[in-house]
């Protein structure tokens, strides 16, 4: 089954009562015996040559007011996502994860690739951006940013977050002392399905990643902008116009002040990286010079003329540093 299906199946079982689930369980396992059971809808869900919106259309139409929402969320969702011979396969999986639910059973979700496990994280974002209006995707989206960046630059929490022989729970425990009352119901399960389900060398990429999906899912982009000093109003409404023009999408932005960078600013859209600050063109000026074999001789000794340039003085010189590492310039 599909890693994105994993993820949103497990946001909405985990959203309904337990006293409910096992009629939840009943309905799906309804409606895969009714697509298995008739030809022509079954023919439908599973024709290559139907598009995968017009696919979740037709099980929207149908079961609208026959089954619980949630049930035809799932069912709807899953007509989407997966290729359409799968269609029924996908229905009979969903089924048995709600049985498995219904009945109390444990579901560790299994170690995935990077991009399955992002897959994954991202279709339990898609399940909780479906139930959110917009402002309260904000106050999300600013919680995520908020956390991976506490994540990001604090040491010891990030090595107990990336730990892959740490224990899940202990995992998830960490995070829970330390957002659950600080951030919205939502956020939590989020990060800590994050923790959970992503690969632990990737959780911060993975909650910037997801800072993305929450952001798209509420019809904006985000430019992550390091800046060596704070950015005005004027400045962030220019670059954020500037950004929007340059990917289609209204853009906003998350700035995160670094003195390091000396000036200027680097902005990261996606995979799309700008960096223009001078940190990144001092950087960019070393690996050219030592690309092209440049050496330090001191202040003089890598330039045309002077004392220092002559056959005797530049020979001694770099040869000296070349055996004890300690500078000769101005011994004869």
């Amino acid at each position: 089954m599909t890693a994105r299906l994993e993820g949103y199946a497990a946001a909405v079982l985990g959203m309904v009562p337990d006293d409910d689930a096992p009629a939840r369980a009943g309905e799906l396992a309804a409606v895969e015996q009714l697509v298995s059971s008739h030809r022509s809808l079954r023919s439908a869900l599973t024709d290559t040559a139907v598009p995968a919106s017009s696919r979740r259309a037709i099980l929207d139409d149908l079961l609208d007011d026959r089954v619980r929402s949630d049930v035809r969320r799932l069912a709807g969702f899953a007509a989407a996502t997966v290729a359409a011979p799968d269609v029924i396969a996908a229905l009979a999986w969903l089924s048995h994860r709600a049985h498995m639910v219904a009945e109390g059973q444990e579901i560790v979700p299994a170690v995935l690739g990077h991009q399955a496990a992002r897959q994954r994280v991202g279709g339990f974002a898609a399940a909780l951006c479906d139930e959110l209006p917009a402002e309260r995707l904000d106050d999300v989206e600013d919680d995520l940013f908020r956390f991976a960046r506490t994540v990001e630059t604090t040491p010891a929490l990030r090595a107990a977050l990336t730990d892959r022989d740490l224990p899940a729970q202990v995992r998830r425990g960490v995070v829970a002392d330390l957002i659950v009352a600080k951030v919205q119901p939502p956020t939590a399960r989020l990060v800590d399905y994050a923790v959970l389900a992503a690969r632990p060398r990737d959780i911060v990429g993975t909650l910037f990643w997801l800072v993305d999906r929450v952001a798209e899912a509420r019809g904006w982009k985000v430019a992550l902008v390091a800046a060596a000093r704070d950015v005005d109003p004027d400045e962030r409404e220019r670059l954020s116009s500037s950004l929007g023009r340059l990917t289609g999408w209204p853009v906003e932005l998350q700035v995160v002040v670094d003195p390091a960078l000396l000036a200027g600013v680097r902005v990261r859209i996606g995979d799309l990286q700008v960096d223009a600050t001078a940190r990144g063109r001092l950087d960019l000026l070393e690996e050219h010079m030592n690309a092209a074999g440049w050496e330090d001789r001191g202040f003089g000794g890598s330039m045309g003329g002077g004392p220092a340039s002559g056959p005797g003085a530049g020979d001694a010189g770099g040869h000296a540093r070349g055996q004890s590492g300690v500078e000769s310039e101005g011994r004869d």
